[in-house]
């Protein structure tokens, strides 16, 4: 891919990403809202294969979902990865808890049914707690974040590094994760997607941490920032 916009890892810790430009294009299978090179980060268990995001039971995720204290990414901080301008901040929708696999897949099959961007009055619904921060080479958004902590409002200048707010479930998920997008304009309904990558970060290979540089993470990467 060509020219990526260079942005610096907005989370700590090891994470996947399984919705990633890295895989497909359009990362998210739409072009709507922005979304042509967007990634979703989820926090798993460095135990196990796949996307266990939870602690516990399979069984109990299947049966009676899980709380969000016991998903391993949820409450974890977001850090900005480029400076400049907040210029929306929307905090106070209220997260599912637990997390259910059919309730949760069920709100994503109506929505990606029946949401029109264009006649709905609020993304809320999509998009839950969110922060779109203006920068030199377009506008960076953060979605899903957890109810209550976001750290900065609209006006506020942000610097790389800064923590801004926590990895939540609100909005139109199926697990505590972050997702992130950079967009050409601020409003998500004719934005279009701009490509970047992340400055640095690790990737395990072969059971070690190779450092990387400008990466753009593939679907099946196990990838952390110290």
């Amino acid at each position: 891919m060509d020219n990526p916009v260079v942005v610096d890892f907005p989370l700590r810790g090891e994470w996947v990403a399984p919705n990633t430009p890295g895989k497909r294009v359009p990362s998210h299978g739409t072009d709507q809202l922005g979304q042509r090179y967007a990634y979703d980060f989820v926090r798993t268990d460095p135990a196990a294969k796949g996307l266990r995001f939870y602690r516990g039971s399979t069984r109990r995720y299947l049966l009676r979902g899980v709380p969000l204290r016991d998903c391993y990414g949820w409450g974890e901080p977001i850090f900005s990865p480029v400076a400049g301008t907040v210029v929306e901040a929307a905090d106070g929708w209220p997260e599912r808890d637990p997390v259910h696999p059919v309730r949760d897949l069920g709100i994503a099959l109506k929505n990606a049914l029946t949401f029109d961007p264009k006649r709905a009055g609020s993304l809320r619904p999509l998009v839950g707690n969110y922060l779109i921060v203006e920068t030199v080479d377009g506008f960076a958004c953060f979605a899903h974040a957890q109810t209550g902590s976001l750290q900065v409002a609209a006006g506020d200048r942000v610097v790389p590094g800064q923590q801004l707010a926590r990895v939540g479930h609100s909005g139109n998920t199926t697990a505590p994760h972050l997702h992130f997008q950079l967009m050409d304009r601020q409003d998500w309904r004719t934005a279009k997607g701009i490509l970047c990558c992340f400055r640095e970060y690790e990737l395990l290979v072969d059971g070690s941490w190779r450092t990387v540089h400008n990466g753009i993470p593939e679907g099946s990467d196990r990838i952390r920032r110290l």
